[in-house]
């Protein structure tokens, strides 16, 4: 496939280096995969970055942004890419998937599909296409909550800055349309699925995460109001290039949020769901309060938990939130969601202290659900990596020696940002470790 002048490739490659390879293959593209490319590759190793998406920066770079400080994750990926496009020992391949692993430490046959993004590296991200599209298709970075042009840039700030084609249009005359309308010739409708093999000597697992499903926790009526959202949503709500430009309203009608409601462990520590505590959803409630309370002085915020967990330093952050007199915290499990006549969606409980009965209207119910592994359940790891009780890929018992497979990031287990950064390090490290142990 074609290089496109800055390392990305977006199809597979024939490129094998030899039975003993030194070459370190990353499977996903959000922060951890990222970081630990980077770290490979900074220290003198090649290195092949798959991404089932087509843009990099995983679930980091729909956030709004970062606790504790509240900075925009903008930034910080944007330099990750600058050095991405600097670094000839990187080859990224975006829309790819891994469908099989074979062989040992220094010596991995792995196989891979890509899908068609049916527009090719001559992309110069100048819109033409999109200007004439006509079809509207879920736009997947707003989580479905709006729509773009079948002919779409994924964000602002996408890496690589390319466009994709809907595969709704293709077939059609909107698509030839879209294709005459490329002054450079980077439409490709005849575009396939293509399948190939790496040949790599180790494998670091940075598949990230996936938001539990809200629609489970049916007590909550996430699928009976467009007012009840997940946490990842309100990350969009709140974010200038959401679905809403940045205002926090109701869905269901586009009026200002006057009452809020963040419940907490949604699904989480649960037997019934998420046995787990996903780490990062109080402290994210904790943010989405400060989205509220910054866009309107008069909202008041309902935070309802079974306790907050604000590790280490992030405790600071919970008390400054704690000061604002329009943030309440109540100490509840919520039994169910009702819908009121007015449509607002009702919170009903009981308060753990007192234990006061309560049935509460708000604007907007936000749902801190959890985290949950992406990697597919049926993905068996080689001796040296297992799946837990919850599926995270962990570590064997007896230490995986010899192993040439790691996991990175949420991969493992639920973290944070800054702890999925030190454990894509750890795993970059490991990885040099292994194919030099492999060549000697």
């Amino acid at each position: 496939m074609a290089d496109n002048g800055t390392g990305a490739q977006d199809g597979p490659t024939g490129a094998q280096d030899g039975p003993k390879s030194q070459t370190i293959l990353v499977v996903g593209g959000g922060i951890a995969g990222i970081t630990a490319a980077l770290e490979a590759a900074e220290t003198g190793y090649d290195v092949i970055l798959l991404e089932k998406n087509p843009f990099l920066g995983g679930r980091v770079t729909r956030l709004n942004r970062y606790f504790p400080k509240l900075c925009h994750p903008t930034c910080g990926l944007e330099i990750n890419y600058q050095r991405i496009r600097k670094n000839p020992r990187i080859k990224l391949m975006t829309m790819t998937e891994v469908t099989d692993v074979a062989g040992t430490r220094g010596d991995y046959r792995v196989s891979i599909k890509s899908g068609p993004r049916y527009i090719t590296d001559a992309c110069t991200a100048c819109g033409k296409c999109a200007e004439v599209a006509e079809t509207e298709v879920p736009n997947p970075f707003n989580y479905g909550m709006d729509k773009v042009k079948a002919a779409y840039l994924p964000h602002e700030q996408a890496f690589p800055m390319k466009y994709v084609l809907a595969p709704e249009v293709i077939g059609t005359p909107e698509a030839e349309k879209i294709r005459d309308a490329c002054p450079y010739g980077a439409v490709d409708l005849e575009a396939k699925v293509e399948e190939g093999e790496l040949n790599v000597g180790a494998i670091i697992w940075a598949t990230g995460w996936k938001p539990y499903d809200a629609s489970r926790l049916e007590v909550y009526a996430y699928d009976e109001s467009p007012d009840v959202i997940n946490n990842v949503e309100m990350e969009r709500l709140a974010n200038h290039d959401g679905p809403t430009g940045g205002k926090i309203v109701r869905p269901s009608n586009g009026e200002p949020v006057k009452r809020v409601a963040m419940i907490q462990c949604a699904g989480s520590r649960d037997t019934n769901h998420l046995p787990y505590c996903s780490m990062i959803c109080c402290l994210g409630s904790l943010k989405h309060a400060a989205y509220v309370r910054e866009q309107y002085d008069d909202a008041e915020v309902d935070i309802y938990y079974i306790d907050i967990r604000a590790h280490d330093k992030m405790s600071a952050f919970y008390e400054r939130v704690k000061r604002d007199p329009k943030i309440r915290f109540i100490k509840s499990k919520p039994g169910h969601i009702e819908i009121g006549e007015d449509g607002r969606p009702l919170v009903c409980g009981e308060k753990t202290v007192g234990r006061e009965i309560y049935k509460e209207p708000y604007d907007l119910v936000v749902l801190a659900t959890g985290m949950e592994p992406s990697l597919p359940k049926d993905f068996a790891p080689e001796a040296g990596l297992v799946r837990d009780e919850y599926g995270f890929v962990v570590p064997a018992a007896n230490g995986g020696d010899g192993s040439g497979q790691f996991s990175a990031g949420v991969a493992g287990g639920p973290f944070d940002v800054a702890l999925s950064t030190q454990s894509a390090t750890a795993a970059a490290l490991k990885a040099i470790q292994a194919v030099r142990a492999a060549g000697n």
